[in-house]
């Protein structure tokens, strides 16, 4: 296994452009971590306000020495409030990517190695569920659940469990017949032990990719979510409902409200989204060695 890694480093030594974008998405990404860890921490220093902090005099104020990003209608400070918005993003995001991989993953691997009604009925309830438009789903279990960050990360996961269930099962239906796996059963071993010990490590190598983009398409559902008035309570510091309290004063002329949050969500979704193809070339050898051949 340490060979194959190795040898997939390789390609670090002729970098693509995929290659060379993944960089760039990696920069991203990790400055809206840094941005989000230490938000609290600058808001104690006395570099930013408080995000839900209502400003009576001034509002609607354009970008300026005092206030950055300008204030909105509502009294806030719009730099404050991009700056958090990364952290409730990144929180939501997180949560609903993990909790769909714990999900997807085991269901997807029990049902592939097992097979029979168990696989034909997990499989008809996944793609019952995968052919539903992810926002639709999401705004439904929403109206479900309620707002707050744990149930807006939950309203979002459902949506992505399949997507992990149908990647996983397919890889342990191919894997499973391979010799070292019927070696295995030969001698023996529980189910439990075939999957964890033979079939995890050959099936998960997809899983990074498939998380940087359902991290990057929750990102932009939650703004949806946000726009639409649900997943977060009112006055969090979040993309979407900023973008939605934003454009009623577009049409006066107040532009930054809206520019700075919709320019935060888009260079978050283009980061993880730069990731994920990078790491799909360094974890896929036949569209590495297809790239290097064009090259």
């Amino acid at each position: 296994m340490a060979l194959t890694f190795l040898k997939r480093l390789s390609f670090l030594r002729r970098p693509t452009l995929s290659v060379q974008l993944m960089w760039v998405g990696i920069f991203i990404t990790l400055l809206f971590v840094l941005v989000a860890l230490f938000a609290p921490l600058m808001q104690a220093w006395g570099w930013l306000r408080d995000p839900m902090e209502t400003l009576v005099n001034p509002i609607h104020q354009p970008p300026s020495a005092e206030y950055w990003f300008g204030t909105s209608r509502q009294g806030y400070d719009v730099f404050t409030r991009t700056l958090f918005g990364a952290r409730v993003a990144l929180q939501v995001v997180v949560l609903a990517t993990l909790m769909s991989v714990f999900i997807g993953v085991p269901l997807g691997m029990v049902s592939g190695y097992l097979g029979g009604k168990l696989d034909r009925g997990l499989l008809f309830f996944m793609d019952t569920v995968y052919t539903l438009p992810g926002l639709l789903l999401s705004v439904t279990l929403a109206f479900v659940v309620g707002r707050g960050v744990l149930n807006a990360a939950i309203a979002l996961s459902i949506a992505y469990v399949p997507q992990y269930y149908r990647v996983v099962r397919n890889h342990t239906v191919s894997v499973k017949t391979e010799l070292f796996v019927e070696a295995a059963q030969a001698i023996g071993a529980s189910p439990w032990h075939v999957m964890s010990r033979y079939l995890f490590a050959n099936v998960i190598q997809s899983v990074p990719v498939l998380f940087t983009l359902n991290a990057a398409d929750a990102v932009l559902v939650l703004g949806g979510l946000g726009f639409l008035g649900l997943g977060l309570p009112d006055q969090t510091p979040e993309w979407g409902l900023d973008l939605r309290q934003a454009l009623d004063a577009l049409p006066t002329g107040i532009w930054w409200t809206a520019l700075f949050p919709g320019l935060a969500l888009t260079l978050l979704v283009v980061g993880l989204s730069l990731v994920g193809e990078g790491l799909n070339e360094f974890i896929n050898p036949l569209l590495r060695r297809e790239n290097w051949n064009r090259d």
